[in-house]
């Protein structure tokens, strides 16, 4: 493209400065990347023309514009910071500056085609799933701190980024699903969460493109072959409430509102249907001059056409994290469909389309922000603080998936304060949300005035009081992840650095406690634990109690090494002795001297499962059986040289387990117990009860499939009022 061609693209309301600089940058620009090319053959300055394009469609101000033109200067043209000061001013540099961190960060992707990709942070190994996790937060933990104060330079990258998936299609198919995914994984859960739904919905689609390729092309021409038709309908529709909000004196502007692929694809995923049982593919959006006028249109709606119950949202009241405000419903129209409707003001429609964007555009006076726009800068700053916080690098990676860029839910403090959390928390999240003291003293909770179990899952609108007491701290059985009583990344790394603070006598203590109990649980009281330390990089076993006491690692992990070591189990000579652990997954098969082919048949005096230590016993005519290494009756086996080695393949299978509860009787126990046991992916194969003075025994027999899900059960189990243990029952 020509410069004057550019030039003449630049908005009346630049003034003659701007346009010098956006023109002195277009030439400085070009010259200094003559001869850089992209995948596709084009000029790489074209790509950067293209960024700049997209900024002014956002209505950008002159010296956004200008660093986009500049962004790659100094990282691929070696353009030192000290011409770009002289030519340019401090202001533009430090946008320049900022973004080159960004770019040069190791582990993300060059998606702008630069023939110069570079390799990432370390070597990762295809599948090594923490190394990939270890990359990827350490990559997002600076690029947070790239970012800096200036949220502006975010609008950028963002911007690049979207310009680099429009033109994905002349990379490698291997480049574009990394990059794809990447893209749907960081930069547009970003864009979501500064409220710039045009970047969003587009950066989606993009990478949904790219990573499902299938399932975008049918939905793709799905949408395309009912085109007509839905635009027909909801022409008329437009018609109608057109007319209808006329005779009531209110003053509108109704458009059809775009269903988005990668929404329509999240929401058959969600109500687990395919494209022709989502019914609601119409929606128009209804913009209007004040908030008053909002409520007015919402009962005209209302008044007129059934609504759908539980498809009604107040996001004026109580709006988003990422400030978007409007009224949404969904009603029965009156041809008997759904139709969605959203409801505005103008002012919510520029923040819900530009975001972030819509407090620096060149329309308004550039050296004054509104409210919302330092609002939406404290909130990436607290990006920035949280991710400091979290020290385990899973948890950085869950913790952006899910607390920040997931669904929310919006409760109601005593105060009548709304409080923002991830889809899915609990009363205890909620506290520590409120202040980590509260958190830390929390005992129970009443929602809407009753009293209600810590695990409760929250929902929008619910009132929600916290009930404490004067002194004490967190429970350890908050960071169990199998009672689901915590689910915030935020407060589990909260109740984590309370027990780091605790004295190193009393983490080593609970933490003791803590497996003995787990171990006795499972039964499985012999585990070697040496063999374990150098998995979590400890040196002595008092070392792993410790790291158990203070919740540095989590019972789920330590149980899921425990069963690894177990399968790992074999025989030596006439006695069974572990040997030094191997890596290998606990499945349904067994190998049988390296085959799996050979007929066997598992003991019933000691029901072995994926995780046990076991060995065979080769029977006369009924091949090999299988038993648990500490089974009495193998270990009482005198022909010692039937005793053959054998291990758990790797196809997944349930095995029968027996396990026995115990508990004070109460009126709805059995009740609950059914309700843990149909919750998880097993199956109760049998049951038997007694009771004695008040005490109820349960005997059960489940078919599990492991032992991290055996443990899961038990703790759960376990958790319920009234039950003082539930166990594995021991062979023999």
């Amino acid at each position: 493209m020509e410069i004057e061609q550019f030039l003449n693209k630049l908005p009346d309301v630049y003034t003659r400065g701007d346009r010098e600089q956006i023109e002195k940058a277009y030439r400085f620009a070009e010259n200094a990347h003559h001869g850089q090319t992209r995948a596709n053959g084009q000029p790489y300055f074209s790509h950067l023309v293209g960024v700049a394009f997209i900024l002014l469609d956002m209505e950008a101000t002159a010296d956004i514009v200008t660093a986009a033109l500049l962004q790659d200067v100094i990282i691929d043209c070696g353009v030192p910071v000290n011409t770009l000061k002289k030519d340019f001013g401090e202001n533009i540099t430090r946008f320049v500056e900022d973004l080159t961190r960004i770019t040069s960060l190791p582990y993300l992707s060059r998606a702008d085609q630069h023939e110069n990709e570079r390799k990432p942070l370390k070597d990762a190994v295809p599948g090594d799933a923490s190394r990939i996790d270890d990359d990827l937060a350490e990559t997002i933990r600076k690029m947070l701190l790239a970012i800096g104060d200036d949220v502006r330079v975010v609008v950028i990258m963002l911007a690049d980024r979207l310009h680099n998936m429009r033109t994905l299609n002349a990379l490698p198919s291997d480049r574009q699903r990394k990059i794809a995914q990447e893209t749907l994984d960081i930069f547009a859960p970003i864009a979501n969460r500064l409220g710039i739904w045009q970047f969003k919905w587009e950066l989606e689609d993009l990478g949904f493109r790219y990573t499902n390729s299938e399932k975008y092309k049918e939905i793709a021409e799905n949408l395309t072959t009912r085109r007509t038709k839905r635009l027909e309908e909801v022409d008329k529709i437009i018609l109608d409430l057109g007319s209808l909000l006329e005779k009531s004196e209110v003053k509108a502007k109704i458009s059809g509102r775009p269903k988005h692929i990668y929404s329509i694809y999240r929401k058959m995923q969600s109500k687990e249907k395919a494209f022709d049982g989502i019914r609601d593919l119409r929606a128009v959006r209804i913009i209007v001059d004040d908030v008053e006028t909002c409520y007015k249109v919402l009962g005209i709606i209302h008044m007129h056409f059934s609504p759908i119950p539980g498809e009604f949202d107040d996001y004026i009241a109580a709006k988003k994290p990422n400030n978007y405000q409007s009224l949404h419903t969904a009603v029965i129209y009156s041809d008997g469909k759904p139709l969605e409707v959203q409801i505005r003001t103008w002012e919510m429609h520029r923040n819900a389309e530009y975001g972030i964007a819509a407090h620096w555009r060149y329309k308004e006076n550039k050296q004054h922000f509104s409210g919302n726009y330092e609002q939406k800068v404290s909130s990436m700053r607290s990006l920035l603080t949280w991710s400091l916080e979290i020290e385990d690098n899973q948890d950085l990676v869950e913790g952006m998936r899910s607390d920040l860029f997931k669904d929310r839910v919006y409760v109601i403090s005593p105060k009548g304060d709304v409080v923002d959390l991830p889809q899915g928390s609990t009363p205890i999240d909620f506290a520590y949300q409120v202040h980590t003291d509260i958190g830390h003293r929390c005992r129970g909770a009443k929602i809407n005035g009753k009293l209600v179990t810590l695990d409760y899952t929250l929902k929008t609108g619910d009132q929600v009081e916290i009930l404490t007491v004067n002194r004490g701290g967190p429970s350890r059985d908050w960071l169990n992840p199998n009672l689901g009583l915590v689910r915030s990344s935020r407060s589990r790394q909260k109740i984590r650095q309370w027990f780091k603070q605790q004295d190193r006598a009393e983490n080593l203590e609970h933490g003791k406690i803590l497996v003995e109990k787990e171990l006795k649980r499972l039964g499985l009281p012999g585990v070697d634990l040496t063999q374990l330390l150098p998995t979590f990089n400890l040196k002595t076993i008092d070392d792993l109690y410790v790291g158990i006491g203070c919740a540095d690692i989590s019972i789920g992990k330590f149980v899921n090494r425990v069963g690894e070591l177990n399968a790992d189990s074999l025989k030596q000579e006439d006695q069974l002795i572990p040997e030094a652990p191997a890596k290998q997954k606990a499945g349904d098969t067994i190998t049988i001297m390296g085959l799996t082919s050979m007929m066997h048949n598992f003991a019933r005096c000691c029901n072995p499962m994926p995780g046990d230590a076991i060995v065979g016993y080769i029977t006369r005519g009924r091949g090999v059986t299988i038993h648990r290494m500490d089974c009495p009756n193998a270990l009482r086996m005198k022909d010692a040289e039937r005793l053959i080695k054998v291990d758990w393949g790797f196809t997944e299978q349930t095995y029968p387990v027996p396990i026995q509860i115990t508990a004070y009787d109460r009126q709805g126990l059995m009740a609950d117990i059914s309700g843990v046991i149909s919750s998880e992916p097993v199956r109760l194969i049998d049951l038997s009860l007694t009771t004695r003075q008040h005490i109820v025994k349960v005997n059960l027999v489940l078919e599990v499939a492991g032992i991290s899900e055996l443990s899961r059960v038990l703790a759960r189990l376990e958790n319920l009022a009234n039950v003082m243990e539930a166990a594995r029952v021991k062979p023999g």
